[in-house]
């Protein structure tokens, strides 16, 4: 059975288009808690277009579940982790122009800051995921580099406009997954995750959490956010 993790990051996109204080992302977590999340997932950015400092401290303090903190491969970024200690960090690509994480972390590419980042983070005791395209080169570097995690990059299933391609993009999912299982990493996966998509991939075996935001705030809006996270709790957990 997979755990859901809750991505909260764009309830406070609809506070900074206002620049106020309303609505709180801490709220939105200590009701998803309530909910059955099974965590709580943000991304601090280096531009801080939407979840910032105050709320990861305050997320830190407030949720007795899981805090994911996703985060770019940044000195900035990695110093604050370490103050903070969440319980995982997930690395991630970040380009300031996106309006969001476009693709996974090429650790191929990076190979020497990542195992920096990683290394400094293992150092303090933080639990280190990699988010990572379902590619078996990138899981095996992420095997190489002794991170505890890979999280699967799902866009391209997110996206498939075709049955065919849908099939053709769950199926490199499978097969990274179950080369993740065999390299002895924990199996996430998220990114475009919704209502409608979900229950295929929670069905793949090994998967251990899904990550998933902005379908859940966007039903929430409509029907609360208690009520939101666990109708998906439902669809993840069969």
């Amino acid at each position: 059975m997979a755990l859901l993790g809750v991505n909260i990051d764009h309830v406070a996109t609809v506070r900074q288009a206002r620049r106020t204080i309303e609505p709180d992302p801490v709220h939105a977590a200590v009701l998803a808690e309530i909910g059955g999340a099974d965590g709580i997932t943000v991304h601090l950015r280096e531009d801080r277009r939407h979840i910032q400092d105050r709320d990861v401290r305050l997320l830190r303090e407030t949720i007795r579940v899981k805090l994911n903190l996703e985060m770019a491969v940044s000195e900035e970024i990695t110093a604050f982790a370490v103050g903070i200690r969440p319980d995982q960090a997930t690395l991630v690509p970040e380009k300031r122009e996106e309006v969001t994480t476009e693709g996974g972390l090429d650790v191929r590419a990076q190979r020497s800051r990542v195992e920096q980042c990683v290394a400094r983070l293992h150092e303090h005791g933080i639990a280190v995921s990699l988010f990572i395209d379902p590619d078996v080169t990138q899981v095996e570097l992420a095997a190489q580099l002794g991170v505890a995690a890979v999280e699967l990059h799902t866009g391209g299933y997110a996206d498939a406009k075709t049955a065919a391609e849908a099939d053709s993009e769950y199926d490199k999912l499978v097969e990274a997954g179950q080369f993740a299982v065999a390299q002895g990493l924990i199996l996430n996966m998220g990114h475009g995750l919704t209502y409608r998509n979900v229950r295929r991939i929670a069905e793949i075996h090994g998967v251990h959490e899904l990550n998933i935001g902005h379908s859940i705030v966007s039903h929430a809006i409509l029907v609360g956010f208690e009520r939101a996270v666990r109708e998906m709790k439902q669809l993840v957990a069969g």
